[in-house]
C-alpha cells in the first residue's frame, strides 16, 4: 500500500495529505529549478508530487489575491482546462521568482496573472462549476461521434476530502496503466527472444 492510500484508510495518514497539507504555501516546495509539468506523461508518484504541490500553492494563490470562486473555483482539479492554466501559472510564479532571476520578473508575473484570470473565469463561465456545486465540462460532439452525457450539478460537500479522492483515484489509474505498459513490453521482450533462440542454436552447433 502507498503512503497516499494510507491516507484512504485512515490508519497512519501521510502528512502530504493532512490538512496542514492544504495550507497556505508561498514558497517553492523543490530546491530543483522549475522545468515545465507534462500532466498526460507523469508517473503515479510524480503526479501525487505535482498534485500536492499544486494544491498547496493554489491555495495560497487564492488567498493571498482574494480570488473567487469565479475565477479559482473549489474543485478546479477536476477540469483539466483549469489544472493546466493553474499548474503553467504556477511555473511561472516560480521562474519569476527565482533567486537569480530579474528585479523585474515578478512585474512580468502580475501582468500575465491578469491574462490568466481572465482565462479562467472564461472557462469556469462555460463549463458551469461554482462555490457549493460542481458539473463536468461539456464536451461539443463533432458529427459522426456518439452524443455526451449531459453533466449534471453535483453538490460539493467537503473539499479537501473531494481532492484527496480524486487524487488517490488518478495516482491509481496511472499506476495501472504502467502496469499494462511494462506487462506489454515484457510480453513483447519475451516473444522476440523467442524468435531469436533457433538462430542462435542453429549458430552454436556450427562452430
Amino acid at each position: 500500500m502507498t503512503s497516499a492510500a494510507m491516507a484512504s484508510v485512515g490508519d497512519e495518514p501521510d502528512p502530504a495529505y493532512s490538512a496542514e497539507s492544504f495550507d497556505d504555501n508561498d514558497g517553492a516546495s523543490s530546491s530543483e529549478p522549475p522545468r515545465p509539468v507534462n500532466w498526460n506523461l507523469l508517473t503515479a508518484d510524480e503526479a501525487e508530487f505535482e498534485w500536492i504541490r499544486l494544491n498547496r500553492w493554489v491555495n495560497w494563490l487564492r488567498r493571498t489575491y482574494g480570488l473567487s470562486a469565479s475565477v479559482v473555483p473549489p474543485l478546479w482539479h477536476r477540469h483539466p482546462e483549469l489544472v493546466w492554466e493553474l499548474s503553467a501559472l504556477h511555473l511561472h510564479w516560480l521562474c519569476a521568482y527565482e533567486p537569480d532571476q530579474h528585479a523585474s520578473a515578478p512585474f512580468g508575473w502580475h501582468h500575465d496573472f491578469a491574462d490568466a484570470r481572465q482565462r479562467l473565469h472564461d472557462w469556469i463561465s462555460a463549463c458551469g462549476t461554482r462555490l457549493d456545486t460542481d458539473r463536468a465540462t461539456r464536451q461539443t460532439c463533432w458529427p459522426g461521434e456518439p452524443p455526451p452525457i449531459a453533466p449534471q450539478d453535483a453538490k460539493i460537500v467537503n473539499r479537501d476530502v473531494d481532492f484527496v479522492e480524486f487524487v488517490l483515484d488518478d495516482i491509481d489509474r496511472r499506476r495501472e496503466a504502467e502496469r499494462l505498459f511494462f506487462e506489454t513490453a515484457s510480453r513483447a521482450a519475451g516473444a522476440t527472444n523467442r524468435t531469436k533462440t533457433p538462430f542462435a542454436r542453429v549458430t552454436s552447433s556450427e562452430l
